[in-house]
Protein backbone atom coordinates (compact mmCIF):
# COMPACT_ATOMS: atom_id res chain seq x y z
CA UNK A 1 0.00 0.00 0.00
CA UNK A 2 1.49 3.26 -0.99
CA UNK A 3 -0.61 6.07 0.25
CA UNK A 4 0.06 10.21 -2.07
CA UNK A 5 -2.16 13.08 -0.66
CA UNK A 6 -3.65 15.80 -2.65
CA UNK A 7 -5.63 18.87 -1.45
CA UNK A 8 -3.78 19.76 1.38
CA UNK A 9 -3.56 21.31 4.14
CA UNK A 10 -7.13 22.40 4.27
CA UNK A 11 -9.42 19.62 2.22
CA UNK A 12 -6.95 16.86 2.11
CA UNK A 13 -7.78 13.41 0.13
CA UNK A 14 -5.38 10.28 0.44
CA UNK A 15 -5.44 7.90 -2.77
CA UNK A 16 -4.25 4.70 -1.10
CA UNK A 17 -2.16 2.58 -4.21
CA UNK A 18 -3.19 -1.09 -3.65
CA UNK A 19 -0.66 -4.03 -5.65
CA UNK A 20 -2.62 -7.73 -6.68
CA UNK A 21 -4.69 -8.73 -4.23
CA UNK A 22 -4.12 -5.92 -1.79
CA UNK A 23 -6.31 -5.27 1.17
CA UNK A 24 -6.65 -2.35 3.39
CA UNK A 25 -9.00 -1.10 6.18
CA UNK A 26 -10.45 2.40 6.37
CA UNK A 27 -13.01 4.01 8.37
CA UNK A 28 -16.48 3.54 7.79
CA UNK A 29 -17.89 6.34 5.17
CA UNK A 30 -14.17 7.57 4.52
CA UNK A 31 -14.52 6.43 0.72
CA UNK A 32 -14.82 9.05 -1.22
CA UNK A 33 -14.05 7.25 -4.74
CA UNK A 34 -12.47 4.17 -6.41
CA UNK A 35 -12.59 1.91 -9.24
CA UNK A 36 -15.44 -0.47 -9.96
CA UNK A 37 -13.05 -3.93 -9.63
CA UNK A 38 -11.84 -3.09 -6.02
CA UNK A 39 -14.09 -5.22 -3.80
CA UNK A 40 -16.17 -3.09 -0.75
CA UNK A 41 -16.47 -5.01 2.22
CA UNK A 42 -18.05 -3.86 6.06
CA UNK A 43 -18.49 -6.10 8.96
CA UNK A 44 -17.75 -6.38 12.58
CA UNK A 45 -13.79 -6.68 12.62
CA UNK A 46 -12.59 -8.69 15.08
CA UNK A 47 -15.66 -9.74 16.06
CA UNK A 48 -18.90 -8.82 17.75
CA UNK A 49 -18.32 -8.26 21.34
CA UNK A 50 -14.49 -5.64 19.58
CA UNK A 51 -16.13 -4.04 17.15
CA UNK A 52 -19.04 -2.95 20.25
CA UNK A 53 -15.74 -2.16 22.12
CA UNK A 54 -14.69 0.28 19.16
CA UNK A 55 -18.02 1.72 18.90
CA UNK A 56 -19.13 2.41 22.35
CA UNK A 57 -15.65 3.10 24.04
CA UNK A 58 -13.35 3.97 21.50
CA UNK A 59 -15.68 6.34 19.31
CA UNK A 60 -15.08 4.88 16.14
CA UNK A 61 -17.50 2.61 13.77
CA UNK A 62 -19.11 -0.20 14.76
CA UNK A 63 -17.95 -1.65 11.30
CA UNK A 64 -14.99 -1.24 9.82
CA UNK A 65 -15.08 -1.55 5.67
CA UNK A 66 -12.41 -3.44 3.64
CA UNK A 67 -11.06 -2.87 0.19
CA UNK A 68 -9.61 -5.56 -1.80
CA UNK A 69 -7.87 -4.95 -4.77
CA UNK A 70 -8.28 -6.91 -7.91
CA UNK A 71 -4.98 -9.24 -9.47
CA UNK A 72 -4.33 -6.30 -11.73
CA UNK A 73 -4.14 -3.86 -8.59
CA UNK A 74 -6.86 -0.69 -7.68
CA UNK A 75 -6.62 2.34 -5.44
CA UNK A 76 -9.07 3.98 -2.76
CA UNK A 77 -8.99 7.80 -2.56
CA UNK A 78 -10.13 8.03 1.49
CA UNK A 79 -10.90 11.63 3.48
CA UNK A 80 -12.01 12.70 6.73
CA UNK A 81 -15.57 14.44 7.61
CA UNK A 82 -14.39 17.57 9.16
CA UNK A 83 -12.54 19.67 7.16
CA UNK A 84 -8.12 19.80 7.73
CA UNK A 85 -5.22 17.85 6.74
CA UNK A 86 -4.07 14.32 6.39
CA UNK A 87 -0.94 12.72 7.87
CA UNK A 88 0.78 8.73 7.30
CA UNK A 89 2.39 7.30 9.62
CA UNK A 90 4.61 4.26 9.45
CA UNK A 91 3.89 1.87 11.64
CA UNK A 92 6.97 -0.33 12.61
CA UNK A 93 6.94 -3.45 14.57
CA UNK A 94 8.37 -3.13 18.49
CA UNK A 95 6.16 0.58 18.21
CA UNK A 96 2.44 0.92 18.64
CA UNK A 97 0.67 4.32 18.37
CA UNK A 98 -2.24 5.35 20.32
CA UNK A 99 -4.49 7.66 18.68
CA UNK A 100 -7.25 9.88 19.79
CA UNK A 101 -10.40 8.11 18.61
CA UNK A 102 -12.12 9.91 15.18
CA UNK A 103 -8.79 10.48 13.66
CA UNK A 104 -7.93 7.01 12.42
CA UNK A 105 -9.47 7.13 8.60
CA UNK A 106 -7.81 3.93 6.91
CA UNK A 107 -4.20 1.93 6.97
CA UNK A 108 -3.07 -1.27 5.36
CA UNK A 109 -4.27 -4.82 6.47
CA UNK A 110 -1.09 -5.37 8.30
CA UNK A 111 -1.68 -2.47 10.88
CA UNK A 112 -4.24 -4.21 14.25
CA UNK A 113 -5.94 -1.46 15.56
CA UNK A 114 -7.92 -2.32 19.08
CA UNK A 115 -9.22 0.04 22.10
CA UNK A 116 -7.66 -0.33 25.22
CA UNK A 117 -8.09 1.76 28.65
CA UNK A 118 -5.39 3.87 28.68
CA UNK A 119 -6.22 4.87 32.50
CA UNK A 120 -7.44 8.34 33.90
CA UNK A 121 -4.77 10.12 32.60
CA UNK A 122 -6.29 8.98 29.00
CA UNK A 123 -9.40 11.37 29.40
CA UNK A 124 -9.35 13.57 26.52
CA UNK A 125 -11.57 16.01 28.20
CA UNK A 126 -14.94 14.53 28.69
CA UNK A 127 -14.82 12.27 25.92
CA UNK A 128 -13.46 8.78 28.27
CA UNK A 129 -9.90 7.31 28.45
CA UNK A 130 -10.16 4.84 25.70
CA UNK A 131 -7.84 5.26 22.94
CA UNK A 132 -7.39 3.74 19.96
CA UNK A 133 -3.84 1.19 19.52
CA UNK A 134 -2.01 0.69 16.33
CA UNK A 135 0.61 -2.26 16.24
CA UNK A 136 2.24 -3.90 13.25
CA UNK A 137 3.69 -2.70 10.67
CA UNK A 138 3.00 -0.73 7.35
CA UNK A 139 1.17 3.13 6.74
CA UNK A 140 -1.69 4.37 8.57
CA UNK A 141 -3.74 7.54 7.58
CA UNK A 142 -5.31 9.72 10.54
CA UNK A 143 -6.72 13.03 10.02
CA UNK A 144 -6.91 16.31 11.41
CA UNK A 145 -9.51 19.52 12.10
CA UNK A 146 -7.18 21.58 10.62
CA UNK A 147 -3.47 21.64 9.91
CA UNK A 148 -1.26 18.77 11.15
CA UNK A 149 2.17 19.13 12.87
CA UNK A 150 4.62 16.79 13.97
CA UNK A 151 6.32 17.58 17.21
CA UNK A 152 9.39 15.08 17.75
CA UNK A 153 10.70 15.38 21.28
CA UNK A 154 13.65 14.48 22.74
CA UNK A 155 14.27 12.56 26.07
CA UNK A 156 13.46 14.73 29.32
CA UNK A 157 11.70 17.29 27.14
CA UNK A 158 8.37 18.54 28.24
CA UNK A 159 5.28 20.42 26.25
CA UNK A 160 1.93 21.05 27.26
CA UNK A 161 -1.24 20.39 25.12
CA UNK A 162 -4.80 21.14 25.16
CA UNK A 163 -6.19 17.56 24.80
CA UNK A 164 -8.37 19.19 22.08
CA UNK A 165 -5.46 19.49 20.03
CA UNK A 166 -3.82 15.64 20.24
CA UNK A 167 -4.39 13.31 17.27
CA UNK A 168 -1.63 10.55 17.80
CA UNK A 169 1.17 9.81 19.76
CA UNK A 170 3.99 7.25 20.28
CA UNK A 171 4.13 4.75 22.73
CA UNK A 172 6.34 5.32 25.47
CA UNK A 173 5.91 8.94 25.95
CA UNK A 174 5.56 10.54 29.34
CA UNK A 175 1.66 11.84 29.62
CA UNK A 176 -0.32 13.60 32.78
CA UNK A 177 -3.27 15.01 32.13
CA UNK A 178 -4.67 18.17 34.47
CA UNK A 179 -6.27 21.61 34.55
CA UNK A 180 -4.45 24.20 33.27
CA UNK A 181 -5.33 26.59 35.90
CA UNK A 182 -5.76 26.20 39.63
CA UNK A 183 -8.92 26.23 40.35
CA UNK A 184 -13.18 26.39 39.19
CA UNK A 185 -13.03 30.03 38.99
CA UNK A 186 -9.75 30.74 37.48
CA UNK A 187 -10.96 27.94 34.59
CA UNK A 188 -14.04 29.71 33.82
CA UNK A 189 -12.31 33.07 33.31
CA UNK A 190 -9.31 31.53 31.09
CA UNK A 191 -11.83 29.57 28.99
CA UNK A 192 -9.19 26.72 29.36
CA UNK A 193 -10.14 23.25 31.00
CA UNK A 194 -7.57 20.45 30.64
CA UNK A 195 -4.51 19.42 29.19
CA UNK A 196 -1.94 16.84 28.64
CA UNK A 197 1.62 17.13 29.89
CA UNK A 198 3.69 15.07 27.21
CA UNK A 199 7.56 14.27 27.86
CA UNK A 200 9.82 12.51 25.48
CA UNK A 201 11.20 10.28 23.69
CA UNK A 202 8.46 10.39 21.20
CA UNK A 203 6.82 11.58 18.48
CA UNK A 204 3.28 14.05 19.09
CA UNK A 205 0.95 14.73 16.26
CA UNK A 206 -0.87 17.75 17.13
CA UNK A 207 -4.29 19.18 15.19
CA UNK A 208 -4.18 23.59 14.80
CA UNK A 209 -8.20 23.30 15.31
CA UNK A 210 -10.25 22.16 18.00
CA UNK A 211 -13.03 19.96 17.11
CA UNK A 212 -15.07 20.41 20.56
CA UNK A 213 -14.80 23.66 20.47
CA UNK A 214 -16.79 23.90 17.03
CA UNK A 215 -19.48 21.36 18.00
CA UNK A 216 -19.93 23.93 21.05
CA UNK A 217 -19.94 27.27 18.23
CA UNK A 218 -22.42 25.21 16.17
CA UNK A 219 -24.55 24.47 19.01
CA UNK A 220 -24.30 28.27 20.54
CA UNK A 221 -25.02 29.54 17.08
CA UNK A 222 -27.90 27.05 16.03
CA UNK A 223 -29.93 27.21 19.24
CA UNK A 224 -31.99 24.75 21.82
CA UNK A 225 -35.39 24.14 21.74
CA UNK A 226 -35.53 26.38 24.57
CA UNK A 227 -34.43 29.25 23.27
CA UNK A 228 -36.01 29.41 20.45
CA UNK A 229 -38.89 28.07 17.91
CA UNK A 230 -39.69 24.85 17.11
CA UNK A 231 -38.98 25.02 13.76
CA UNK A 232 -35.12 26.89 14.85
CA UNK A 233 -34.79 23.85 17.20
CA UNK A 234 -35.26 21.34 14.28
CA UNK A 235 -33.56 23.06 11.99
CA UNK A 236 -30.53 23.49 14.37
CA UNK A 237 -30.71 19.46 14.94
CA UNK A 238 -30.87 18.79 11.36
CA UNK A 239 -27.52 20.84 10.72
CA UNK A 240 -25.88 19.04 13.96
CA UNK A 241 -27.08 16.28 12.03
CA UNK A 242 -25.40 16.96 8.52
CA UNK A 243 -22.32 18.08 10.06
CA UNK A 244 -21.36 15.28 12.42
CA UNK A 245 -23.34 12.51 11.23
CA UNK A 246 -22.42 9.61 9.21
CA UNK A 247 -24.36 6.60 7.06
Amino acid sequence: MEVTIRQQPAFAVARLMMGPNERVRAESGALMATIPTVAVEARAEGGILKSLKRAALGGESFFITSYTAPPEGGWIDVAAFLPGDLNVVEVQPGQAWFVQKGSWLASADTVTMDTKWGGFKNLFGSEGGFILRAEGQGPMVVSAYGAVEAWDLQPGQTVTLDTGHMVAYTEGMGMQLRKVTGGLVQTFKSGEGLVFDFTGPGRLLIQTRNPTEFLGFIQAAVGTGNSGSTGSAALGGAALGGLFGRD
